[in-house]
């Protein structure tokens, strides 16, 4: 058991498939109670869950743990006061909040990205971020004992990658973003770090993974030579979200199987 998880609060956005939902089932098996916050209930189709056609509560209250769906749109500040409130109202107060919801442009040069490709990056990664990194520091000073915001971000927001400048331009201001909240909530015992894993298996990068060329090109180049699994992601997250990682503060933790290292090639 990760230590003091048991009967905490954690609101987790984009939780119905990928890496909020391998972080909701986890939270939840070290006895943390979670709000899945997502447009829609059902899991996206493509991924690599397991039970894909069980929802994230289904799943989780399964297996004896306790969880409640909250539909919310990150884009909207409306929406994420509204599922703050309902959150609070639910369980009584909140503890951890993961910003997981975010969307991926690539497969073009920077000259050939529209301007709705930018909009639809820096709607959702940043401001979706911003408005759930807002809302949780605005509760955690109303209850006065501290919280812990952990931003799902990427190694897009720690370097640069050809064909993806969109989506690199809104990780780099969400690395940014979690660095300024660390910064300036800290004494007041919030802490916040962000996760910076590379291509995982998830609904996102199924037509990566399926395609044998790009496949084979990511393995050898990564020195450890596998993609990222969303298990990965979430025992990270368990562990940030927890004790163990008490002193913690502000840091952007690479998940990548040594890609930042290099590119190898052997």
């Amino acid at each position: 058991m990760a230590k003091n998880l048991k009967d905490k609060v954690a609101i987790i956005t984009g939780a119905s498939s990928g890496f909020g939902r391998g972080i909701a089932i986890a939270l939840a098996k070290e006895g943390v109670r979670v709000v899945i916050a997502d447009i829609q209930e059902a899991p996206s189709q493509g991924g690599f869950e397991t039970n894909a056609g069980t929802t994230t509560v289904d799943e989780i209250k399964s297996n004896g743990g306790d969880a409640y769906f909250v539909q919310c749109d990150v884009t909207s500040h409306a929406d994420v006061k509204r599922m703050m409130a309902a959150s609070v109202e639910c369980y009584g107060k909140l503890d951890i909040m993961i910003n997981n919801a975010g969307i991926f442009r690539g497969g073009k040069f920077a000259h050939e990205f529209t301007e709705d490709d930018l909009e639809a990056c820096w709607r959702i990664n940043v401001k979706g971020t911003w408005f759930g990194c807002q809302e949780a520091v605005n509760t955690f000073m109303k209850q006065g004992h501290g919280g812990n915001i952990i931003n799902l971000v990427s190694t897009a927001g720690l370097q640069g990658h050809p064909k993806q400048s969109v989506y690199n331009i809104s990780k780099g201001a969400q690395a940014n973003l979690t660095r300024c909240f660390a910064i300036e909530y800290g004494k007041y015992g919030i802490r916040v770090n962000g996760i910076c894993p590379t291509y995982a298996k998830t609904a996102l990068t199924r037509q990566l993974f399926d395609d044998k060329n790009f496949d084979d090109f990511f393995v050898e180049s990564i020195p450890l030579g596998r993609w990222g699994e969303v298990s990965d992601v979430a025992n990270l997250a368990v562990f940030l979200a927890s004790d163990d990682s008490s002193y913690m503060h502000g840091d952007l933790v690479r998940l990548d199987g040594g890609e930042t290292l290099c590119r190898y090639s052997a």
